[in-house]
């Protein structure tokens, strides 16, 4: 059994599983309309499978209304992956301003460049 923050991340992977969050961020919206960009490439079955995987990940709900059946994204399931994240972004900002900090101390302490013959 997979954690919960391998799941998030391996439902992230799929191009087509991203797709349909991105379309869920701007509201919510019925299967079949998430379907429908990409049923010239692949079979609905292959499209309710994408969704149980975002929904097992806890990336989006599912409600059933009589024969509707709406999806809406679920932001808490994506907290542990921004946090996670979060770490790397704070490690690799102070690493970079390190750097910058250091090369800016070596670069001043060069003579310019062509100066040495005036």
């Amino acid at each position: 059994m997979q954690d919960h923050l391998s799941q998030t991340f391996s439902a992230l992977a799929d191009p087509t599983r991203r797709a349909m969050l991105a379309r869920l961020s701007t509201g919510e919206a019925n299967v079949s309309d998430l379907a429908q960009p990409f049923l010239d490439d692949m079979s609905l079955p292959a499209i309710t499978k994408h969704l149980q995987v975002l929904e097992k990940a806890g990336l989006i709900t599912k409600t059933r209304k009589a024969q509707w059946r709406s999806c809406k994204l679920n932001g808490d399931g994506l907290k542990d992956a921004a946090n996670w994240m979060e770490q790397y972004r704070v490690f690799w900002e102070e690493s970079f301003d390190r750097l910058d900090a250091y090369l800016k101390t070596v670069t001043a302490k060069k003579p310019p460049q062509g100066d040495e013959n005036v």
